[in-house]
């Protein structure tokens, strides 16, 4: 029911010459049950201006669909009309919004002067509710990725006796037993080095140049004696990856100075001197898993260490990777379905010397799944 509000206040005045009226009476009583409405909202803390604007100002125009949510079949049919066929989606502007700053510092300011419940200093009538939607800023600041902080104990010294008295260490730099370099730091120093791909030396320049010395040698050793703590979830990496419908290997040659040093040392054995880095990617719905072996194995022999994990209960798995005889060298006892690259293709194949994405891998002529005896003759005719 709407009233303008010279109706209700004519209402008014004749209530002061005569009784009132029937429709005045509803009139009054229905500006009363919104201004009572209105109160309750005001005094609910999660109501905001928006809400109550829509409320008391509704939207003057209304859509078919809306109004009459079951209208005939015939309309509904007819679809949507062309104006709104035409009307495309508009692009944003391009920026990220606060909520996708999930790793962001949040800071919580109150307001100086005013808190919840206080007298609204602009009409000086209402109370002021604190709204659910605070107001938002985002600032981004430049840092070093591995920083520093210097602590400084002060050491009081007695001049009759000698004995030194030291400030206790801050709880924050490791309490009684503080270490130089925190987890987080070893943390940082992997993920640059295995998950960005930054070289050691270039982390020292960085680093440097930013005023914090970190010798190669030292991340080196942090990131080693760490590598041992979270041994137990590259095994579970292994085991996981061994259960993949598809995977990728192939290797690459790989300088390791130790290992280097162990070649020049052998004699004529006729034992394997080289080095290579082992690439296996295990795919499947939803998950890829990406393996990386260093030493003197080649990629064929690191995955038959993978697959011997693998559930028996499971189907032979689909090995993608070029003809070459080592990529190929498995056990006996285990059955894939060999797949070979198709040469020449851009993107080459998943587990390449990049990991680009597999576009260029194609089956062999021999379907079916097949043991690594009789896998010699059949790889040769696949690679032709």
């Amino acid at each position: 029911m709407e009233v303008p509000l010279e109706e209700l206040q004519q209402a008014l005045a004749r209530s002061l010459d005569a009784p009132l009226a029937e429709a005045d009476y509803r009139k009054l009583a229905a500006a009363l049950d919104t201004l009572a409405h209105l109160t309750q909202l005001l005094a609910a803390q999660d109501t905001t201006t928006r809400d109550l604007r829509q409320l008391v100002f509704p939207a003057s125009t209304e859509e078919t669909r809306n109004v009459l949510p079951n209208a005939g079949s015939q309309a509904a049919a007819a679809g949507p009309p062309q104006q709104e066929q035409n009307k495309k989606k508009k692009p944003g502007h391009g920026h990220n919004g606060a909520a996708a700053y999930e790793g962001a510092r949040r800071v919580r300011t109150a307001h100086p002067t005013l808190e919840t419940g206080d007298r609204c200093p602009a009409c000086e009538k209402g109370k002021l509710y604190t709204q659910q939607e605070a107001k938002v800023l985002v600032r981004i600041v430049g840092q070093a990725p591995i920083a520093a902080t210097v602590y400084e104990m002060e050491r009081l010294r007695c001049n009759l006796c000698g004995e030194i008295f030291t400030a206790p260490t801050p709880q924050e730099a490791g309490g009684e037993q503080p270490r130089k370099y925190d987890e987080t730091a070893a943390a940082m120093m992997a993920t640059l080095r295995y998950g960005g791909g930054m070289p050691l030396n270039r982390l020292k320049d960085l680093e440097a140049s930013l005023g914090i010395p970190l010798p190669a040698s030292t991340q080196w050793g942090i990131v080693e004696e760490v590598a041992e703590l979270i041994q137990p979830a590259h095994n579970e990496l292994i085991r996981q990856a061994a259960q993949g419908e598809v995977l990728h290997n192939d290797d690459t040659s790989m300088k390791v100075l130790s290992l280097r040093r162990e070649k020049l040392r052998e004699d004529s054995s006729g034992e394997r001197t080289g080095v290579f880095t082992s690439g296996i990617v295990s795919t499947q719905p939803g998950r890829r898993i990406a393996l990386f072996f260093t030493g003197r194995q080649h990629a064929g022999a690191n995955l038959s260490e993978v697959l011997e994990r693998r559930a028996g209960r499971l189907a032979p798995p689909i090995q993608m990777c070029d003809a070459l005889s080592r990529n190929l060298k498995l056990p006996a006892e285990l059955e894939v379905i060999v797949g070979h690259c198709l040469p020449g293709r851009p993107g080459g194949c998943e587990a390449g010397a990049a990991h680009r994405r597999a576009g260029g891998c194609v089956p062999g002529p021999h379907e079916g799944s097949r043991s690594a005896s009789d896998r010699g003759t059949q790889s040769a005719r696949g690679a032709g």
